[in-house]
C-alpha cells in the first residue's frame, strides 16, 4: 500500500499561485499519480496525472494552461502547480496513486487526506 501526504493548499485570491505537494512513502511503486478535487456538494473530478515511466501528463480541460503537474522520482513526490487560481478552483484536492493512467478515480488504490484550496474572488 503507497501512503500519500498532500501539502501546499491555502487560501488565496483570485489571480494567484499555490503549489501543492504530494509525497509518496511505503509501497512506492506505481504506474501513475493523479489529482483530483471535490468542492462541497459535487463529485470528486479529475484535475491531472502523470505517469512515472515517462512524465507523460493529462489534464482536465477546466485547468489546462494553468495548472502543470510534475514529478520528482528521488523523493517519491509529485506537485501540481496552479497558476492564475479562479474561485471555481476552490475544493478539496487528493493525490492517488493507481497502476492504471485513467481520470477515472474508481482505478486509484490509494489516496491522500486532501488539502484546502480557496481561492477568494
Amino acid at each position: 500500500q503507497v501512503h500519500l501526504v498532500e501539502s501546499g493548499g491555502g487560501l488565496v485570491q483570485a489571480g494567484g499561485s499555490l503549489r501543492l505537494s504530494c509525497a509518496a512513502s511505503g509501497r512506492t511503486f506505481s504506474t501513475v499519480t493523479g489529482w483530483f478535487r471535490q468542492a462541497p456538494g459535487k463529485e470528486r473530478e479529475f484535475v491531472a496525472r502523470i505517469r512515472w515511466s515517462d512524465g507523460n501528463t493529462l489534464y482536465a480541460d477546466s485547468v489546462k494552461g494553468r495548472f502543470t503537474i510534475s514529478r520528482d522520482n528521488a523523493k517519491n513526490t509529485v506537485f501540481l502547480q496552479m497558476n492564475s487560481l479562479k474561485p471555481e478552483d476552490t475544493a478539496l484536492y487528493y493525490c492517488a496513486a493507481g497502476a492504471v493512467a485513467t481520470t477515472i478515480p474508481h482505478y486509484y488504490q490509494s489516496w491522500g487526506q486532501g488539502t484546502q484550496v480557496t481561492v477568494s474572488s
